[in-house]
């Protein structure tokens, strides 16, 4: 399943945050982005996990409370013209 993980955290809780996920390796690191240099201390990341639970376990401990992690899907072209007829 894939998950969009939202992780926001303040000023002061910021190099935390990203010490955090940068001890998961590089190749962790590179699938968040973030905001924190333009003054938004958030980062967001699409992960792949089993489920929601191991999907939260991926967001830094320091703002795991506090962050959104929902599952996401893309839609085809087909499923979005069903829609219209049920």
């Amino acid at each position: 399943m894939t998950y969009l993980i939202e992780s926001s955290h303040s000023k002061e809780e910021c190099l935390q945050a990203l010490d955090d996920v940068l001890a998961r390796g590089p190749g962790f690191l590179s699938k968040f982005d973030w905001g924190c240099m333009t003054g938004d201390h958030t980062g967001w990341a699409v992960v792949e996990a089993p489920n929601d639970t191991a999907a939260r376990s991926m967001v830094p401990a320091v703002v795991r409370g506090k962050s959104r992690v929902v599952e996401v899907t893309k839609f085809t072209p087909e499923q979005i013209r069903s829609f219209h007829k049920t």
